[in-house]
């Protein structure tokens, strides 16, 4: 079954955050590492500035707790707990159905 985190954080710096996943993303996409993410989608909550959602998919629940314990995913946790503004929230979530509607 796919699998889906939601990581609710606050930051005042969006753009640092952004370059740091960017990074992350094309140092495990050249490894060719399993397990890695299979999308990220990085929303603006229009209520509340500064406090963004990211939603991760992954290809099932096993590939996402392996991409939990690559060294890289935890230098990145680091790193962005530097840019936060409170303590993240991560939602985890099995994926029952998803559409593609265009």
């Amino acid at each position: 079954m796919k699998f889906a985190q939601i990581i609710d954080f606050e930051t005042e710096r969006i753009d640092e955050v952004r370059e740091l996943l960017r990074a992350y993303e094309e140092r495990v996409r050249s490894a060719g590492r399993t397990g890695a993410p299979a999308s990220r989608t990085l929303l603006k909550d229009r209520a509340n500035p500064g406090r963004y959602l990211a939603v991760v998919q992954f290809e099932s629940h096993d590939a996402a707790m392996a991409n939990s314990d690559a060294p890289e995913t935890s230098e990145l946790a680091q790193q962005l707990s530097a840019l936060m503004s409170r303590p993240t929230v991560y939602t985890d979530c099995d994926i029952v159905d998803h559409q593609r509607l265009s």
